[in-house]
């Protein structure tokens, strides 16, 4: 396994610890005090994210040695400490698995160029109205010797990419219309073809970027500093804050830590706790039909197509993220109005374990074992509490959660009883759910706040990573099945 070039560059460079960034940051703000003439920029956020307080992200990274460790690995090969990365420190053991994919499927040697991947990358997350990855994408792009003329829309870009256009909004909006007659147009396109395995890479930079665009919002991230809106040049705040401090743990933010406060439940999580109780005795007891969770299953499809994602007006694409992708009305709102029915995808005809593992591997070696390791630690993990209550088997929410995002898209797993839904997931939960995968750009404070209100900021990070997971995989499904079915 060989490293692209750029990325030995990277690693050969950044030798920085995280003593040398606390004596820059440190450098900087005496810099900062004295009129020299230095502009030193400053975060716009108040913090890695709008929905999570600051100190709670600052106390992990800070507390867990861990983390620490996995914050400086991932700065000496990027340079950088992303938001994204930030919030998901909450759970350490997953954000190694994804910088260890991000770097594999960015920087290691695979069928794409490095700046192609970085502008595929872009295309995604613009068709989702997600400026935050689009600014990191550009700024990534640029660097690896990207065409600037490209950034001016996609009609620059060249055909080759163009035409990824209708695999792109296909896969974001609507992916169980996707077929095996998409694929063969991209694959036997004359002098602009895409291969196999650029096609695999490609599957799964847009589906990557689609799902993490929903976690980008679900989250609140902030625009990193060194991105186009995630700084200003004012002067010093009267606390001293830099934004590299988050990663240093420096002294200086003593003052910002205290003791945790728990929220004084008021019954919500004892409620939840005891319907898992019950469906667990009902099922000790007896099981319904094949027929029965076959109807239950159509039940909750056709329901959650009927969930209100927002109160919002519609949002309305910028320029500058909407140049990068084709036929901005094209989405997820036009299924319900136009009547289009989402056939069902069971499980045990294609199923990622089965099927799209091997299928990925063969054609990008390596990375499916990755992917299935990312996915797995996501469903699986688990530190056995709910809120203040300790001990708790939280097997049965998280399949729910994972189990509704895939039905929404039509996927159904036969030996799961959907009546369970229902009872787990409230309505204010589900709206939260529908709108982070579906339209993610209309997520809101008050959404996330709405639901699982005596739950731990951590516990709704979790959340988002199961959704993220869930969303990502459900994508793939549908690229891979039709993939298999032009190659059959």
């Amino acid at each position: 396994m060989r490293h692209a070039s750029a990325s030995n560059e990277t690693m050969e460079s950044s030798s920085l610890t995280m003593t040398d960034l606390f004596k820059i940051c440190t450098q900087c703000e005496r810099l900062s005090k004295k009129d020299v003439g230095v502009r030193i920029p400053r975060p716009v956020g108040n913090g890695p994210s709008r929905f999570i307080p600051e100190k709670e992200i600052l106390q992990v990274s800070k507390l867990d040695e861990r983390i620490q460790s996995i914050f400086e690995d991932a700065f000496a090969v990027l340079g950088r400490l992303d938001n994204i990365s930030l919030v998901m420190g909450f759970h350490p053991q997953y954000l190694e698995s994804f910088l260890k994919t991000q770097h594999y499927l960015l920087q290691m040697d695979g069928p794409l160029s490095l700046h192609c991947r970085h502008y595929i990358g872009i295309m995604a997350a613009a068709r989702h109205q997600c400026t935050y990855l689009v600014n990191l994408h550009v700024n990534d792009f640029l660097q690896v010797g990207g065409d600037p003329k490209w950034l001016n829309g996609l009609e620059e870009a060249p055909q080759k990419l163009q035409a990824l256009g209708e695999l792109n909004k296909i896969l974001a909006h609507r992916p169980w219309l996707l077929t095996k007659e998409h694929i063969e147009r991209l694959l036997k396109a004359e002098e602009h073809s895409w291969s196999l395995a650029e096609l695999i890479h490609v599957v799964v930079l847009l589906t990557l970027y689609h799902s993490l665009a929903s976690f980008t919002f679900g989250c609140g991230i902030n625009p990193d500093i060194h991105t186009d809106g995630g700084h200003t040049f004012r002067p010093p705040s009267l606390s001293g804050y830099c934004v590299c401090d988050i990663a240093n743990g420096n002294g200086a933010l003593e003052e910002m830590f205290g003791n945790q406060q728990v929220s004084e439940l008021s019954g919500e999580v004892e409620v939840l706790m005891e319907k898992m109780k019950q469906l667990q005795e009902c099922h000790d007891e007896e099981e319904a039909s094949q027929e029965e969770m076959a109807t239950r299953f159509e039940r909750e499809k056709t329901e959650s197509m009927l969930v209100v994602t927002s109160e919002d007006e519609e949002c309305i694409p910028s320029r500058d993220v909407s140049r990068h992708f084709e036929d901005p009305s094209y989405g997820y709102k036009d299924f319900y109005r136009r009547g289009e029915h989402v056939p069902t995808l069971r499980v045990q005809d294609y199923s990622w374990e089965d099927h799209g593992f091997s299928l990925v591997n063969r054609l990008y070696p390596d990375f499916g074992q990755l992917l299935d390791e990312k996915f797995q630690i996501a469903y699986n993990l688990t530190y056995n509490t709910m809120a203040t209550h300790q001990g708790v088997d939280t097997s049965m929410l998280r399949r729910a959660i994972w189990n509704y995002i895939h039905c929404m898209f039509g996927i159904r797993y036969d030996d799961y009883d959907y009546g369970e839904i229902n009872q787990l997931l409230d309505r204010s939960f589900k709206v939260y759910i529908k709108t982070m995968v579906r339209t993610p750009e209309k997520i809101t404070k008050r959404m996330y706040d709405s639901f699982w209100r005596q739950f731990q900021h951590s516990e709704k990070v979790h959340v988002n990573l199961l959704l993220m997971e869930a969303h990502m995989q459900a994508e793939l499904l549908y690229a891979l099945r039709a993939i298999t079915r032009y190659m059959t």
